[in-house]
């Protein structure tokens, strides 16, 4: 992280510059232009990391400045939003003169919400016992005073919930009110205000659909949820357990009627496609009975894998949400030969780093 970068005046440059390299990059495919969709400049971030560094009586969080090359002392941190920002203050005057609090703590994780929820985990290097959650609960009832707080405490095949383990984010998106579940340790989108852009163009660049939509990586039903409005009914695959999870829970809490997730990898959801195995998690399910004309993916930076890569080349539309532009590059490399791209969306998750979260809808040529 270089610390002296993110100044709010050089947000604009910042983003132009990136406009401009995507733009470029993918210029063979000869997309349409570019639509972009800007951050706030500053308090963006809806979780945050930070390391504890003891020094004799005083503790104090740090980051890593790979411009200066060593750790800087970060009492505040302006990508975090002003829930984090607080807590960073409030939770440091706590810690520091409290020995069952401090002692070998390492790492402070903050997990927060638009809608004033926030999640604080404390990681040791120790066991912990019963004078810490003595302590952490006489904490967490006085900075209840003044937050929506829960806290875990972490350390090595240890973990305690003093209440909870998740947040959930209440989101306004296309005039609907969507509530989330987002589970510590598990996957969100770190930018909520550019999270809502990208639900919303999503629903935007699929609003004329017919038949049912096929989602594979869907996580906790983030775009799911959202774009279930515009589909029959929608078929979603997502591998990791406690995503599984918080999806069931969002399906449940958003009463959305239409939406049937499965566990199972991208992978082994194109080989039950192409019917090269039978899988026991399927029993029950007519995947024939789906009339899928639209394809959603939203893949880890690695990209997508050659089986899926041709599953996705079987639907007239692909909609295609990408945080690593090199492998959706490569990915369009293939996809390019039946289909070509009629929306292409920068979506700035992440200023003032040169990560670049995109989006394309590619249509069947």
């Amino acid at each position: 992280m270089n610390l002296a970068a993110m100044d709010p005046q050089n947000y604009q440059a910042q983003l132009e510059q990136k406009q401009s390299e995507l733009s470029e990059s993918f210029a063979e495919f000869t997309p349409p232009a570019l639509e972009v969709f800007a951050s706030e400049p500053a308090n963006y971030r809806m979780r945050a990391e930070f390391r504890v560094w003891h020094d004799g009586e005083d503790l104090y969080y740090y980051m890593f400045d790979k411009a200066l090359n060593e750790k800087v002392r970060t009492e505040q941190y302006l990508p975090a939003g002003k829930l984090i920002n607080d807590m960073m203050t409030a939770l440091m005057e706590e810690l520091r003169p409290n020995r069952d609090l401090r002692w070998k703590l390492f790492q402070v994780d903050f997990l927060s919400t638009l809608s004033g929820e926030i999640l604080v985990s404390l990681l040791y290097h120790r066991q912990l016992d019963d004078a810490w959650r003595e302590q952490a609960e006489q904490m967490k009832q006085r900075l209840s005073e003044r937050f929506n707080v829960n806290f875990i405490g972490r350390a090595r095949k240890q973990k305690i919930d003093l209440d909870k383990d998740y947040v959930v984010e209440s989101l306004e998106v296309d005039g609907q009110t969507l509530k989330y579940k987002q589970i510590e340790n598990s996957f969100t989108q770190p930018n909520a205000k550019v999270s809502v852009k990208m639900l919303e163009w999503a629903i935007d660049v699929t609003n004329n659909s017919t038949g049912d939509l096929l989602e594979l990586y869907c996580g906790n039903g983030n775009f799911s949820i959202a774009l279930a409005k515009n589909f029959d009914r929608v078929l979603a695959t997502e591998l990791a357990k406690p995503s599984v999870d918080a999806a069931q829970y969002n399906i449940a809490e958003n009463n959305v009627d239409n939406l049937q997730i499965i566990r199972m990898s991208a992978e082994d959801f194109s080989d039950a496609m192409a019917k090269k195995r039978k899988f026991r998690r399927l029993e029950g399910i007519d995947l024939d009975s789906y009339n899928c004309n639209t394809i959603f993916v939203d893949p880890p930076r690695a990209g997508i894998d050659d089986d899926t890569l041709a599953l996705m080349q079987n639907y007239d539309r692909i909609l295609y949400i990408s945080c690593n532009p090199e492998t959706l590059k490569d990915n369009l490399k293939v996809l390019s030969t039946t289909h070509k791209i009629s929306r292409f969306a920068l979506f700035d998750q992440f200023p003032y780093t040169h990560h670049m979260e995109s989006g394309v809808l590619l249509e069947r040529k």
